[in-house]
């Protein structure tokens, strides 16, 4: 229900399938991430305490993406650093990817509502991206949790 793509002992991202149902909280990334992905779960009457965030310095080198998919199904591709195609994961409704570290590129294989969450502020596609040619849907290996 968790899986984790590790490439050379890198961690490229992290799926939460849409199936994860734990009672509890369940951080599923580590401290050191400059994004933190958890799931939690309590049942009806549970107080969390009020509370605001001090102010804390941080400094990312690399944005980290979340992605969670609210509807169709999705296809992603996951680069090494030096763009080389590595492996391709199918996301479904309800399914949560944390994107750490590489590259990544998507195919659409049915219609999407997702959301995004990044970190900021957003500096422009010119100064935040290196775009490059990607695999074609006849060249995906689909490995992981869920396959066509």
């Amino acid at each position: 229900m968790i899986e984790q793509i590790v490439y050379q002992n890198q961690l490229l991202g992290l799926v939460v399938s849409h199936r994860f149902n734990k009672p509890g909280i369940h951080f599923f990334t580590t401290n050191d991430l400059s994004q933190q992905l958890a799931y939690i779960r309590h049942p009806s009457g549970k107080f969390i305490q009020p509370h605001v965030h001090k102010p804390v310095h941080r400094e990312i080198a690399h944005t980290q993406e979340v992605l969670l998919l609210k509807k169709g199904k999705l296809r992603v591709d996951f680069y090494n650093d030096q763009q080389e195609y590595l492996e391709s994961h199918i996301l479904e409704a309800g399914d949560v990817i944390l994107l750490v570290t590489g590259g990544h590129g998507f195919e659409v294989l049915e219609e999407i509502e997702m959301i995004e969450v990044k970190q900021g502020p957003y500096v422009g596609k010119q100064e935040d991206k290196i775009q490059f040619f990607g695999i074609t849907t006849e060249q995906a290996k689909i490995v992981g949790l869920v396959q066509q």
